[in-house]
């Protein structure tokens, strides 16, 4: 099995949108050019994304890490948080946060990789009402 992980490039659009049904399409050419997304291969073959942002201006927030229903458990979801990791700790940032609904997996993936609870929220307004969404964060 050969990984490769690479920044997003819009030849991806289609793609990263059979993923991804949160972010614009404004938004995807905003994390192509300013290269805060990656798309994982798996045997040449798109496999996985990943987008970010800053939270703060200043602390790398992981905004969405998706992998093919069919890749699942295989490691390309650790292998993005370690690439995204060691490029955000080569940036000069030495904590990263994140966050996941209470009712999500993802929990337990990120606290297997070191990230510890620090908080959460809740959106109590009609339309917007979703489980309580869970802030973990790690230093790098």
């Amino acid at each position: 099995m050969v990984i490769t992980i690479r920044h997003a490039e819009e030849s991806d659009r289609d793609f990263w949108f059979s993923l991804d049904g949160h972010l614009p399409e404004e938004g995807f050419l905003r994390k192509v050019r300013d290269k805060a997304g990656y798309v994982i291969l798996k045997n040449g073959r798109p496999a996985g994304l990943m987008r970010w942002s800053l939270f703060w201006d200043e602390i790398p927030f992981l905004n969405l890490l998706y992998i093919d229903a069919g890749e699942r458990r295989k490691g390309l979801g650790r292998a993005l948080m370690e690439k995204w990791e060691h490029d955000m700790k080569a940036e000069g940032h030495d904590l990263v946060m994140t966050s996941t609904q209470s009712d999500e997996e993802g929990q337990y993936f990120y606290r297997a990789l070191g990230y510890r609870d620090c908080g959460s929220f809740t959106f109590p307004f009609p339309g917007h009402e979703q489980p309580p969404e869970l802030i973990l964060a790690k230093k790098l």
